[in-house]
């Protein structure tokens, strides 16, 4: 209400008045707390948060500044993924290598999903299990792609399992540029009685 009607009674305040109101309502909403627990903080957020204030500073933009933040923070929460996608691996009873994936395949993750695995040293037949794992973007389909690839050039088979219906659609949606061996999950029914 007073921006839409009384904009000619704040043009009167002086502008040092206006600006130390604005100093004092940071200095109250500030989380002082933040310096004691600073050495317990994430150093990603200390970093996002430094930079934010600084780029407030610099540009006297903080709309920028937070998207810039945001940018980053994104960018550290994927790196941080990427460190999380974890392999267990195993040969049953009839000789086919299995790899259990656990964390999420995307851009990020795509070099350590690639050194998990040992084309030249697997067997003829392998699994690949996305139980606790999803395929995430164009990236991870280029790195089954081309794993495919090593693995047919080896003359072995690949085979994707228990693919999510998102990641299956994904793969389905990039058919032309992806050629791999898919095993299809049965659907469970739940059992009634009548």
């Amino acid at each position: 209400m007073i921006i839409l009607f009384g904009a000619p009674i704040i043009e009167r305040v002086p502008m040092a008045a206006l600006t130390g109101v604005m100093i004092m309502v940071a200095v109250s909403t500030f989380e002082w707390v933040s310096f004691r627990i600073i050495n317990k903080m994430p150093r990603q957020d200390i970093f996002v948060g430094i930079l934010v204030a600084i780029i407030t500073i610099l540009l006297h933009n903080l709309a920028l500044a937070v998207l810039i933040g945001v940018i980053i923070s994104a960018l550290v929460f994927a790196w941080e993924n990427a460190k999380r996608i974890r392999a267990r691996k195993y040969l049953d009873e009839k000789g086919v290598k299995h790899y259990e994936i656990y964390g999420p395949l995307f851009f990020a993750s795509v070099t350590a999903f690639n050194e998990k695995v040992d084309v030249q040293h697997d067997p003829a037949e392998v699994i690949v299990d996305f139980k606790e794992s999803r395929v995430a973007d164009m990236s991870a389909i280029e790195a089954l792609n081309k794993l495919t690839e090593r693995y047919a050039k080896n003359s072995k088979k690949l085979h994707l399992r228990h693919l999510s219906e998102d990641c299956r659609m994904l793969l389905k949606n990039a058919d032309e540029v992806i050629e791999v061996n898919i095993i299809e999950d049965p659907t469970y029914r739940v059992a009634t009685n009548r």
